[in-house]
């Protein structure tokens, strides 16, 4: 059985003649009839009665017309479905972060996403990097947005911007007086608040002080970098952070340092082989478009 079959039914019982319905149709009369005899003898029922001038629905057929009607109207809403996922009408996004980035980026990306594409369904989550490669590989999310260093080979990245990390103090703070850089050296007299050791910014900086030859004066420990900002804008204590968040807070002050702490690069990731939807491809043009942009502001500032 065929949609055409349905809609031959539907147009002769519309027009009560076969030869108006096959006009309509654009199709020959003799065809006309032979397709609804093929779904008779497939129903096993006579849906037609051609004994009088005017074609009717026998009771069976007028019985089958309910439920083909209704499944021609969901099967036709299907295709305008499709349409306007393909026109980014509506659909959904599953996007993970890593903390660091639902900090800083979360916010301007995911409130433009939203305004421009106001029926996409958004699905965030905040994973560490490990996690976020499970999620990608097991299609638990469509994208996520972390550094580039991934282990599997399954899953690509998309370059967005270069991240730097610096040291951060708040404006009370004795070296935020200092015009001059400090040396890495300097860090060892300095108490610092610094992310667990589950963050990927903390594997950054533990490597950085060891090659410094640092044994840092680690007085607080956090999981949360808002819980790290908030201690160093009111405590004594310096902490080491993307220069993004730096920028992001005013009560924040950014310290220059010699050697310059590590750079890394942020990426879009998602699973090679994974089908990407319009919201996905739309999502990908906007992140690289609106992190552009941010690196073009960053320069002119600097």
């Amino acid at each position: 059985m065929l949609l055409r079959h349905i809609r031959y039914l539907l147009a002769v019982v519309e027009h009560g003649n076969f030869t108006r319905a096959a006009e309509a149709l654009y199709v020959s009369q003799p065809t006309l009839s032979q397709q609804i005899r093929q779904l008779e003898e497939t129903l096993g029922a006579q849906l037609l009665d051609r004994s009088g001038r005017i074609v009717r629905a026998t009771d069976a057929g007028q019985a089958y017309i309910i439920y083909a009607s209704r499944a021609l109207r969901e099967l036709e809403a299907g295709q305008r479905a499709i349409h306007d996922v393909a026109e980014l009408s509506r659909g959904s996004l599953r996007l993970a972060m890593t903390p660091s980035f639902t900090s800083y980026l979360a916010g301007p990306l995911i409130a433009r996403f939203n305004a421009d594409y106001p029926g996409i369904t958004l699905q965030i989550v905040e994973l560490p990097l490990n996690g976020m490669e499970s999620a990608l590989l097991n299609d638990e999310v469509d994208l996520g947005i972390a550094f580039s260093q991934v282990r599997s080979q399954e899953i690509s990245c998309q370059p967005l911007f270069v991240e730097k990390l610096s040291v951060v103090v708040g404006l009370d703070h004795p070296l935020a007086q200092r015009p001059a850089p400090i040396a890495a050296g300097d860090l060892t007299q300095q108490p610092l608040a610094l992310l667990s050791t589950n963050f990927a910014t903390r594997t950054y900086v533990d490597a950085y002080l060891q090659e410094q030859g640092i044994s840092p004066k680690i007085a607080i420990e956090a999981n949360t970098i808002n819980a790290i900002v908030e201690i160093v804008r009111y405590g004594g204590v310096a902490t080491i952070l993307p220069d993004a968040i730096t920028r992001e807070h005013p009560a924040l002050q950014e310290i220059r340092m010699t050697p310059a702490l590590p750079q890394r690069t942020v990426a879009l990731l998602q699973r090679k082989d994974a089908y990407q939807s319009a919201a996905a491809l739309a999502f990908a043009r906007l992140a690289a478009d609106m992190t552009a942009d941010r690196q073009d502001e960053k320069k002119a500032d600097s």
